[in-house]
């Protein structure tokens, strides 16, 4: 069975890999085809068989003129091991390469167990009736593995053939053979420049029978004389048949040389034979010449040249009778010739044979040096010639066996991509490749998986045959699988992204090569979260609904013209992994005042939605409402309180500074954002005002210029604030108050309660705090600069109004808090700001956390104290000043971790220490440690 591939076709396909990623290196079994030599006693290597069957049984014998070839099919190919013996009456001779090269026996195998055995009619062990009828018996002995499983098959066969030249020249592929018809001569016999004496029978031993070879003169060209033992055992063939002296030669004897004829290389065998005839001494001088070379290549044809006159074998005129070509031995005639696109010509110094690559008389290969796909194809043309000489009259057939195969030729398999990227399925076709080609394996990001398990995992993979015999493979990958890689290069678009390698398999000799391939598509396919939001009395109320991306953005809130990350700790958060509701309180710091009336204030909250690393703003809202507030109270008494509120239009504005018309009279209370005044209506600058029976007391809050001697003008530049404080009292108004009292049974009293409140401190092994180290672990080794997670915890408390804030956290070499060197990590409730390598992780809610303001989360990075610029690589201990407060009373402390953002920490730094920090008093003192610094550290 010979398999043929008459086109290719490719798509051209640009790769750009750039990844790291790992071939799969199978193991590699060499397989060596001899196409000359027949295994003896050991085993001939074939490769495995496909299935075949033939309604001869696989093996078939033929006569073709001079030359019997018998063919095994791959069907028979049992095992992979094979081995071919003579049968010579009862005798079984094992055929070994260079028995069978001396003997007339070549062999040719297919790599997929296609045998074809070539045999001359004049070879050894041929049953020879008067050189016209031919019997040959072969043994083909197959087996398994381990040559455990033998099958063997004899085959006979007996060939015809009288129609013998006077010379017959046959060139196989292992060795050379021509025969002459033996004459008596008619001039006598010299030797070496002498007469042969009369008496010849003295010259030659009495062994040597009629018609029989006494001895041979090689001519390479200088002579070299063998008797005939010496001949065969230098491997070399001789003998006589009823009417032939027959000689044979393997190529690249001590004895054969080469010459080239018309730019085309030959080998030569050329020799003189002494034979011994019944009444005088004969000599027949004999040679034969076989092309090695005279090939030329294009990617379309092969052309063979082989000279028309060869001198070694032509010394004088000579006419061509006959021209024949054929494959495999077998001669072609002109209409099948046509069919295969064969050409035959001559030309003035050349016989010139055109095959085209690809014809189905020969068979294509694939072949992967340095791990890239190539291919070849191989074919078996027969040149056969007749050729008569003008002086002698004499017939000579020249006949030539040429087993061609191309030069590699490269086939980089494409990669076509017919992708549909709506339908979010990467479709890839990887080919055009022979059938001996097969997919063993693909190399994703994650991991390498077979053809099976691709197909489990849910991947679509397809092999795909075609008429030519060729094969592509098809793979689909849904862009949601794990092996995608995805980025967005903006906020609506998605690119995905698929590197594989192909491990691809070539047959039957198991040579693996990688092929790799890059994927690329790009959708409008992100669903941006989306911002909804109401109010009640007293609070803003947000909801963000996650889109395709889930939680990757941050929330920032507008907080005195510049947006910061949404503090966890200060507002109420609930998560349910597909929306975030929050709960900002109207008076929180992150919201501005727009307009104040005089039973209510309106608030407005600035929410965005950022995207990092790439600060995309995904979305925004900005949501104002209308909150009720009493900004005044008159009472009967006559005492008014007014508050006064900072509004977003006068933006300098400290409401510290406000005063009434009076500005002896300052805010009893104020902060960055209210004042609140308490006075009388007869004090602070009121006037009274009459309206028919109304009394109206009105007074001025505003900023007046005349400042302190601590207040700076810096920002009180067009300070336009005024806020007026009107009470209306009627006139000759009576008001009636009932009172009316009941004796209590007894004096109220307070129920005592004692308990105690824990918190400790523990060093986490990871970012995501689920793993932390017990007593046992200590020391804990570090790496310079790996990072230590710190937690905080205020332990068996369910009490939501209580707080954890962090007040001073430091570190030592020494287990007492108290020694130096230190290091400040934390003062003030904020970090240091000279170590930029302190991180506070927010806390949110969880199985184990149920109250977040109990639990504080703060990472540094591995260090080690120096003194006078020497290394100390000793242990450290981290200690922290953990304070407790009543979040329902709000005040510097409870306003939450670091709440000063304009904080101006410098801890002391006295020689040979990083840093001491200054005595702390706080309500619970704790501890961590020790940490030992790893010397074998990699980190910088």
């Amino acid at each position: 069975m010979f398999v043929s591939l008459l086109s290719f076709s490719y798509a051209v396909y640009l790769l750009h890999l750039e990844m790291l990623m790992s071939y799969i290196f199978l193991y590699y079994l060499s397989v060596t085809w001899i196409l000359l030599a027949v295994a003896v006693a050991g085993l001939f290597q074939s490769p495995s068989s496909k299935p075949s069957s033939h309604p001869d049984g696989g093996l078939r014998s033929e006569c073709l003129w001079n030359i019997m070839r018998l063919t095994l099919d791959e069907a028979l190919a049992v095992g992979s091991q094979l081995e071919i013996a003579a049968i010579n009456g009862t005798d079984i001779i094992p055929l070994s390469p260079t028995l069978a090269a001396q003997c007339g026996y070549s062999m040719d195998s297919d790599p997929w167990g296609n045998t074809k055995v070539f045999v001359s009619l004049l070879g050894c062990y041929v049953d020879n009736q008067a050189d016209e009828t031919f019997n040959l018996g072969l043994r083909f002995q197959m087996y398994g593995d381990g040559l455990s499983k033998k099958v063997q098959r004899d085959v006979t066969e007996t060939c015809s053939y009288s129609r013998w030249a006077s010379r017959e020249i046959l060139c196989d592929r292992n060795y050379m053979e021509v025969s002459t018809l033996m004459v008596t001569p008619e001039v006598p016999v010299t030797m070496d420049g002498q007469k042969v004496q009369e008496t010849w029978q003295d010259a030659i031993p009495d062994a040597v029978a009629p018609n029989s070879i006494w001895k041979m003169t090689f001519h390479t060209p200088d002579s070299k004389v063998m008797v005939l033992k010496d001949a065969h055992r230098a491997g070399y063939g001789a003998m006589t048949t009823p009417t032939r002296l027959v000689l044979r030669s393997p190529y690249n004897m001590p004895e054969t040389y080469a010459e080239e004829v018309a730019g085309v290389p030959m080998e030569v065998f050329s020799v003189s034979t002494y034979y011994k005839q019944v009444r005088r001494l004969a000599i027949i001088v004999a040679a034969a010449a076989c092309p090695t070379g005279g090939l030329v290549f294009t990617d379309e044809v092969i052309t063979w040249y082989v000279p028309r006159r060869i001198p070694p074998l032509i010394s004088s005129a000579f006419k061509i009778l006959e021209t024949h070509m054929g494959i495999d031995g077998q001669r072609l005639d002109k209409t099948m010739m046509a069919i295969r696109r064969y050409k035959l010509s001559i030309t003035e110094s050349h016989v010139v044979i055109e095959l085209p690559v690809g014809s189905p008389d020969g068979y294509y290969k694939s072949h992967a040096p340095d791990y890239s796909y190539h291919i070849t194809y191989t074919v078996e043309p027969m040149l056969e010639l007749l050729w008569r000489a003008e002086d002698t009259q004499a017939d000579t057939r020249y006949k030539v066996l040429f087993p061609i195969t191309t030069p590699l030729m490269p086939r980089p398999p494409h990669v076509t991509e017919n992708r549909v990227p709506e339908q979010k399925v990467f479709n890839v076709l990887l080919g055009t490749f022979l059938h001996d080609v097969s997919l063993l394996n693909i190399t994703f990001t994650t991991g390498v998986l077979t053809v099976t398990e691709c197909n489990a995992r849910g991947f679509d993979f397809q092999e795909h045959r075609f008429a030519n015999s060729s094969k592509t493979f098809s793979l689909q990958v849904p862009f949601s699988d794990e092996v995608v890689l995805k980025h967005n290069p903006n906020p609506l678009t998605t690119v995905y992204f698929l590197p594989l390698v192909f491990g691809l398999l070539i047959l039957p000799e198991q040579i693996p090569f990688p092929h790799p391939a890059e994927l690329e598509a790009s959708l409008e396919d992100v669903v941006l979260p989306t911002t909804t939001g109401f109010c009640d009395q007293d609070n803003f109320y947000i909801s963000v609904k996650y889109g395709s991306q889930g939680d990757n953005f941050q929330i920032m809130m507008l907080h005195a013209g510049s947006w910061r990350e949404l503090d966890t700790e200060l507002y109420s958060l609930t998560d349910n992994n597909t929306h975030v509701s929050i709960v900002v309180p109207y008076t929180a710091p992150d919201t501005v005042f727009e307009a104040v009336q005089s039973d209510s204030i309106r608030a407005r909250v600035d929410l965005l939605l950022l995207e990092t690393p790439n600060m995309w703003q995904l979305n925004d809202l900005s949501l104002a409402c209308n909150f009720p507030l009493t900004m005044t109270e008159c009472y009967p008494n006559g005492t008014v309180t007014a508050l006064a509120v900072k509004v977003e239009s006068v933006r300098n504005l400290n409401p510290k500074y406000l005063t009434l018309s009076d500005q002896s009279c300052k805010p009893v209370f104020s902060n960055d954002r209210f004042a609140f005044f308490s006075f009388n209506l007869n004090s602070c600058g009121t006037t009274r005002t009459f309206f028919d029976n109304v009394m109206v007391y009105e007074n001025e809050i505003a900023m007046h210029h005349s400042m302190g001697k601590h207040q700076s003008r810096k920002g009180l530049i067009n300070p336009d604030y005024r806020h007026t404080v009107s009470c209306y009292y009627l006139v000759n108004d009576t008001e009636t108050m009932a009172f009316r009292t009941r004796p209590r049974n007894s004096d109220p009293k307070a129920d005592p309660g004692v308990g105690q409140l824990v918190v400790q401190m523990r060093l986490a092994q990871e970012v995501s705090y689920d793993i932390f180290y017990q007593t046992e672990d200590y020391p804990v080794v570090k790496y310079l600069q790996q990072p230590l997670y710190f937690e905080v915890e205020l332990m068996r408390s369910t009490d939501p109004r209580i707080a954890l804030v962090l007040e001073n956290c430091w570190a030592t070499l020494h287990e007492d808090r108290t020694t130096l060197p230190s290091w400040d990590l934390i003062v003030d409730r904020c970090e240091n700001l000279d170590d930029r390598y302190i991180v506070f992780y927010p806390v949110v809610a969880d199985a184990r956390v149920h109250i977040p303001a109990h639990v504080k989360r703060f990472s540094v990075k591995m260090f080690t104290f120096t003194t006078d610029e020497t290394v100390l690589k000793e242990q450290i201990f981290v200690h922290c000043d953990a304070d407790l407060c009543d979040t329902t009373k709000p005040d510097g402390i409870c306003s939450g971790q670091c709440a000063s953002p304009l904080r101006n920490a410098k801890p002391l730094k006295p020689t040979g220490s990083r840093g001491r920090r200054a005595a702390d008093i706080s309500q619970h003192r704790i501890s961590s440690g020790p940490i030992i610094l790893s010397d074998s550290s990699n980190f910088v």
